[in-house]
């Protein structure tokens, strides 16, 4: 399923803040900031990614998953979403 171009647009635009975050940990780096400010840019940058993930996950199960089931195709379907599961579990 395709996604529509504002879902894609929001999602594109926390990803551009995720990687600001992750650019100002390399200046960070760079003006030898301090390690606990380093760790806590860190730290948000990581929870970032994990909140989009999250976003990411629920718009595969409200439309991607929700389709597939309509389209007479749940085994597939459920399989691909365990799949989609086991790859945001790997994320820690």
């Amino acid at each position: 399923m395709k996604r529509r171009t504002e879902d894609v647009t929001a999602l594109q635009l926390r990803l551009k803040k995720i990687v600001g975050q992750l650019n100002g940990v390399q200046k960070m780096l760079e003006s030898d900031a301090p390690c606990e400010d380093i760790l806590t840019q860190i730290n948000a940058a990581n929870g970032a990614l994990h909140r989009l993930s999250l976003i990411i996950l629920d718009g595969h199960l409200r439309h991607c998953v929700r389709e597939g089931i309509e389209s007479g195709n749940a085994d597939e379907t459920i399989e691909s979403f365990a799949e989609a599961l086991e790859s945001f579990a790997k994320m820690a």
